[in-house]
């Protein structure tokens, strides 16, 4: 059983800067791609990025191509997500998912964090 936890997020404005982390336990974390989620109340959950296990394969949804950056240390146990440039629509609640392929769909993740919220300003 993998445990997830998110830290990092917080308020900012528009065009800032903000650095989630998601630390894991109880797993073999090198195992395990690791992927990043967001979502608004009342919407479904937004795929935002992935890493395959071991950092070679990283993908992004359309959103945010160009202004994040997934990256991981296997070992720290940890996946990040650099967000750069930030827009107002990039506020959610931001979750990082961890299953044994890459994909982009959050049914392949099996184990998922408490998620951490991120605000962005005008």
């Amino acid at each position: 059983q993998v445990q997830l936890v998110e830290t990092g997020g917080g308020l900012v404005q528009a065009g800032a800067s903000l650095r989630l982390s998601c630390a894991a336990s109880g797993g073999t974390f090198s195992r395990y791609a690791m992927a990043w989620f967001r979502q608004v109340p009342g919407k479904e959950r937004e795929f935002v990025s992935a890493i395959s296990w071991s950092g070679g394969s990283t993908f992004y949804g359309d959103s945010v191509k160009g202004r994040f950056t997934i990256s991981r240390d296997n070992a720290k146990n940890t996946v990040y997500l650099q967000m750069n440039n930030l827009k107002p629509e990039d506020t959610a609640v931001y979750f990082c998912a961890a299953g044994l392929l890459v994909r982009l769909s959050e049914n392949e993740y099996d184990y998922w964090g408490q998620g951490t919220q991120v605000t962005v300003s005008s």
